[in-house]
C-alpha cells in the first residue's frame, strides 16, 4: 500500500473582499484622497488564499493595503440575505473563470473639510 494517496484538488470559489488602502506614490487615487475602499472579487480555494493573492496583487499595483474584510462566497452572502446584482454575479463569474482578482468598485476617502 503506497502512502501516496492524493487529496482531490479543492475547488476554487470567489470571495467578496473589502480592502482599505492608504496612500502611496503612483497609486492612482485622486490627489486629495487620503486612501480608498476597494470592493474586490477574488478567487481562491479558501478565503485566506483569496486574501493573500489580493494583497500581493495590490502591492504589485503600487497600492498600500491596510485592512481586508471578508464577506464570504456568493452562496454565503445569499444565505445572509445580501442583495446581489446581476452585474456583481457577472464579475464574480469572471473572477472564477479567469482565476483573477477583480476590483469592482473604488471609493476614495477624503479628510473632513473644516
Amino acid at each position: 500500500m503506497s502512502g501516496n494517496s492524493k487529496k482531490p484538488p479543492r475547488q476554487q470559489q470567489v470571495y467578496t473582499l473589502l480592502v482599505e488602502i492608504g496612500r502611496k506614490a503612483g497609486d492612482g487615487l485622486p490627489d486629495k484622497a487620503t486612501g480608498a475602499a476597494l470592493m474586490i472579487y477574488a478567487s481562491g480555494v479558501d478565503e485566506a488564499e483569496a486574501v493573500r493573492e489580493t494583497v500581493a496583487i495590490l502591492k504589485q499595483a503600487d497600492t498600500a493595503p491596510l485592512d481586508v474584510s471578508g464577506y464570504g462566497t456568493l452562496e454565503e452572502r445569499e444565505t445572509e440575505g445580501h442583495d446581489i446584482s446581476d452585474e456583481e454575479r457577472e464579475l464574480m463569474q469572471r473572477a472564477l473563470d479567469e482565476n483573477a482578482v477583480i476590483v469592482a468598485q473604488v471609493t476614495p476617502f477624503y479628510d473632513d473639510p473644516k
